[in-house]
């Protein structure tokens, strides 16, 4: 076995430990009215994105916020190139494949329906809003990384798919380990413009579409119902 797929076997280890209930029945599934509120909300803070970013231009607030986080000293850049990376396409399929090592076929589906709908999302979304990158929008924009300096911006695809698969995995963590996805949210966010990559509201504007996705997703496959009794495996003579 290669490196990358011992890698991918210790993390549905790793994943079904956190998440709990290994080798029992499957929790009864359920649709969950906060679902649909991160559908409506995610939806409503997407808009309120959109609406002053449709404008092309960049405004003050807004450059204020960007210029703070990508001013700061060039020693992150490493750090968050390799952040950025936990928003890559590829990342959805990679957790489908943990899940479904993991005895979470659920989830599987949900982070494959996740990457599909962000493909489809930013598309429609780049033919309505027209906003170039901050190498363009931003006079003395710090671009890092191979960050492309042109081309629309508005939404960020790595932070809607990281929200999007945060929100669908987050019903199958216990604990303390349900902030876990939420910080790496932030990261993603904080990394892409810091690299110069986007402007903060195509960074918020995307996490509003992602939980939105993510809240879609999971009202269509439903969640595993939290606290609920799991009967033990069956025994076999």
């Amino acid at each position: 076995m290669d490196s990358a797929a011992s890698r991918t076997t210790a993390g549905a280890k790793v994943f079904a430990a956190v998440a709990g209930d290994g080798g029992r029945a499957p929790a009864p599934v359920i649709r969950r009215r906060v679902d649909l509120v991160a559908l409506g909300g995610g939806l409503a803070v997407l808009v309120l994105c959109a609406i002053p970013a449709s404008s092309g231009r960049v405004g003050d607030a807004e450059r204020s916020v960007f210029e703070v986080v990508n001013g700061l000293p060039e020693a992150l850049e490493p750090a968050m190139l390799a952040a950025q990376f936990l928003g890559v396409l590829a990342i959805g399929p990679v957790v489908a494949v943990v899940a479904l090592l993991a005895r979470r076929p659920r989830l599987a589906v949900a982070a494959l329906l996740v990457t599909a709908s962000k493909l489809v999302a930013e598309r429609i979304l780049w033919e309505i809003v027209h906003r170039e990158r901050p190498g363009t929008t931003t006079a003395g924009a710090t671009v890092r990384g191979g960050s492309p300096t042109a081309g629309v911006s508005f939404v960020s695809g790595h932070v809607v798919l990281v929200a999007g698969l945060a929100w669908v995995a987050t019903p199958y963590l216990r604990g303390r380990w349900r902030v876990l996805p939420w910080l790496l949210v932030a990261l993603v966010a904080f990394a892409r413009v810091y690299l110069g990559a986007h402007n903060p509201l195509d960074v918020a504007g995307g996490f509003g579409l992602g939980v939105a996705i993510g809240g879609a997703v999971n009202l269509a496959l439903g969640v595993p119902q939290a606290g609920a009794v799991r009967p033990p495996p069956a025994r076999t003579a």
